[in-house]
């Protein structure tokens, strides 16, 4: 039997090579790679500023931290993402104001968003966080609109937008990464690229830019890595509360290679959506995901929803005949809001969020990574359709 992971890395020779270099170079934390990386990347999405960081996680933690958000405050967000966005907010002593998400494409409402910004408890909204689900960019150009209405900031977690873009008024297809105030990527080891553990920061203001690189480090000085550097000094001042989110080169070094490789990278995804959308179409049992008009989608995750009414098993044991039969998959996302802590913390509770709870019962993630062979990918076609048809009502 077959046995297709739900993802494998696309790490080779380049890497290698870099990562060797890095380590022969006797520099291997943040350093002078890291600073490349950050330059390329900036470059990549159209950026003023990036800020090479230890993870995702750290990067939104940041973001909240430069724009002012503190205790008492509030963020709009979506309960369908990972933990990591609306826990950071609980560092600074914030809360997340969970709204729900489009049916379609299970990014956050802004519909939603506007109930939110003009219900109970408004006054203390400082942000929108909105959440590029899937490698698909949310509706920005509203977004933007009701954050200037509000006077609230937006900062974009795009841990899965690493090559999205999206048309904007005015501005034409633009890559996510230079749309709100700020922009946070993740470059953990299934992202779109990966520096094996990684983040980061982009945006155009250069006073936040500023802000987030001192309290990166410890809140020491922004090129504070080059005391040890023959251009650089010892001294070195503290200028604000600071954190320890910085990135080594070893880490910028994958990176860098990653980057070089994002067209392709990205390119091999979107190839494979399109052979799992047509070879699923047509199958009344199952729901393929939907890109928007106007949208080029970066395909992280391929998420796709079972029509249960059309089947005699539910989401659960889908999964785990594919698994039994060496499919590889998982589930994107559980809703916050049915979390224990989210509900003794904040007073959530399950049923709040009616779409979010109802594409959460039906979903599943199949296996869409670069290293995908044309045979790996015919598996999982062939798999998914069989479980369907042998178990349609």
């Amino acid at each position: 039997m077959r046995q297709v992971p739900f993802h494998r890395p696309a790490i080779g020779p380049d890497e290698e090579r870099e990562v060797i270099a890095a380590l022969r170079s006797g520099w291997i934390t943040t350093g002078p790679r890291t600073k490349q990386f950050e330059r390329e990347f900036a470059q990549y999405v159209g950026a003023r500023n990036a800020l090479a960081v230890a993870h995702c996680t750290g990067a939104l933690h940041l973001a909240l931290f430069a724009i002012g958000i503190g205790p008492g405050d509030a963020v709009i967000t979506t309960p369908f993402t990972f933990t990591a966005t609306a826990e950071v907010m609980g560092y600074l002593g914030a809360r997340p104001v969970f709204v729900d998400i489009e049916p379609d494409t299970f990014n956050i409402d802004p519909d939603k968003i506007e109930q939110a910004l003009n219900g109970a408890g408004a006054q203390d909204v400082r942000a929108i966080m909105p959440v590029h689900f899937a490698g698909q960019a949310c509706d920005m150009d509203r977004i933007l609109a009701l954050a200037r209405k509000h006077g609230v900031r937006v900062i974009e977690d795009a841990a899965h937008a690493v090559g999205s873009a999206r048309t904007l008024d005015g501005r034409g297809m633009t890559r996510v990464g230079t749309i709100g105030d700020v922009s946070c990527f993740s470059f953990y080891a299934t992202k779109n690229i990966t520096s094996a553990e990684g983040g980061m920061i982009t945006t155009e203001d250069d006073a936040l830019a500023a802000r987030i690189a001192v309290a990166s480090l410890h809140g020491m000085d922004r090129d504070a890595w080059k005391r040890y550097d023959s251009s650089g000094s010892w001294y070195y001042e503290i200028h604000d509360v600071g954190f320890k989110y910085n990135l080594s080169d070893v880490h910028s070094a994958i990176g860098l290679a990653q980057l070089r490789r994002v067209e392709e990278l990205t390119r091999r995804r979107q190839a494979i959506a399109a052979r799992y959308n047509a070879a699923f179409a047509g199958e009344p049992g199952l729901q393929i995901p939907i890109a928007e008009t106007g949208v080029e989608h970066a395909w992280h995750l391929y998420v796709m929803r079972l029509r249960t009414e059309a089947l005699r098993i539910d989401r659960n044991r889908f999964i785990e005949i594919l698994r039994e039969r060496g499919v590889g998959v998982s589930v994107h996302c559980i809703p916050l809001n049915t979390m224990h802590y989210y509900q003794r913390r904040y007073g959530y509770r399950a049923g709040q969020f009616p779409v979010a709870e109802d594409v959460y019962s039906r979903c599943l993630s199949l296996p869409i990574f670069p290293a995908m062979s044309d045979e790996d990918a015919a598996y999982v076609i062939e798999t998914v359709r069989a479980i369907a048809r042998e178990n349609r009502r």
